[in-house]
């Protein structure tokens, strides 16, 4: 007959035996520590002042009073350490995290979730609270197929509510993506998490709009003028505008004001011209008054009016301006659709 039991290896009072108490006592001692377990901490050596009745899970590498003891528990007996032989499967409170931990392959691991389980609120490795019920602190999360693929759905309940993803810096919104109070798929930017800017909108019907994308079609008041050869013309109307295109400063001929560029970047410029009479003629784009970006040049004679265009890509800086600078006399007629510039960044 064996002098211990199986499991918790408390010792059998034996036929004869003197001191039975001895015997007794010391099983009930393991009996005090191991129901109900409960363990401290996790320590590689003995605490400076334990308390009696305290467990702790020898960690390695173990020094001083629990040299040569890791993987085991202490208990702290009459001013003593007894050390205890853990088993596959026992359950014991972390006292320190307050989790449930279960004993396996040598190490104290977080008892597992059962295979379905309803649960108000998770934290993985953080803590969560009554709006952000589902919580992750991790370096990354995977979310892969079992068969052939994988869907990860965000629902909403009517049109006017969000389901979106929302990314953050310093828990600032940075960037938003999904559908924001509508049924349009929409991707916002954000410089501080106050002022939002859409960058793209995609409708139910498929259509792709960018509604922050620079773009202008600028033009003189309508009106028929020869502008003198060397002088510069800008613009009073703006008839198509987004993305900060402005209207600046008004040019020293006195004919329309600067196109100023809101953002850098490359740009496709394209200007036409409607010509109602020159002997010959040279109309340029110019980049603050010095710079030729695009030109038309040719003869008209008199009597019916000409259309020329012509288009050009350049790089653009933020607050650059944009006007027209003529040579030869030509006589142009300006305003919607007849001479004007359009802009729009690629």
């Amino acid at each position: 007959m064996s002098e211990t039991t199986a499991n918790l290896a408390l010792p059998y009072i034996m036929p004869s035996q003197a001191q039975k108490h001895v015997t007794h006592n010391e099983a009930l001692q393991l009996l005090d520590a191991v129901t109900q377990l409960t363990l401290t901490a996790s320590l590689g050596a003995p605490p400076a002042s334990p308390e009696e009745g305290e467990c702790y899970f020898v960690a390695a590498p173990a020094s001083g009073g629990f040299a040569g003891k890791a993987g085991k528990i202490a208990l702290r007996q009459d001013g003593a350490w007894l050390f205890i032989t853990p088993k596959e499967g026992w359950r014991a409170v972390e006292l320190a995290t307050g989790r449930l931990k279960i004993f396996s392959a040598d190490a104290w691991v977080d008892a597992p979730l059962p295979d379905t389980a309803s649960l108000s609120a998770l934290g993985i490795h953080t803590s969560v609270d009554d709006y952000n019920r589902l919580a992750l602190s991790a370096h990354a999360s995977l979310f892969t197929h079992d068969g052939n693929g994988h869907q990860i759905k965000v629902n909403k309940a009517s049109v006017a509510d969000t389901a979106s993803l929302l990314f953050q810096t310093d828990w600032q919104g940075r960037a938003e993506m999904g559908l924001a109070g509508s049924d349009d798929f929409v991707i916002k930017v954000s410089p501080d998490g106050a002022a939002w800017a859409t960058a793209l909108t995609i409708t139910p019907q498929g259509r792709v709009l960018t509604p922050a994308r620079p773009l202008a079609r600028a033009a003189l008041a309508a009106s028929i003028v020869s502008p003198a050869a060397g002088s510069q013309t800008g613009f009073d109307d703006l008839h198509v505008v987004q993305g900060d295109f402005t209207l600046g400063a008004i040019l020293p001929s006195g004919l329309g004001k600067r196109l100023v560029v809101p953002a850098s970047g490359i740009y496709l410029v394209l200007l036409n011209i409607a010509v109602v009479a020159s002997a010959s003629h040279g109309v340029e784009v110019r980049r603050n008054g010095t710079t030729s970006m695009a030109s038309i040049a040719g003869a008209n004679g008199t009597g019916n009016v000409a259309f020329q265009s012509t288009s050009a890509i350049a790089w653009l800086d933020a607050g650059d301006w944009l006007g027209l600078q003529y040579a030869g006399n030509p006589q142009l007629q300006f305003g919607y659709d007849k001479t004007e510039l359009m802009i729009v960044m690629i």
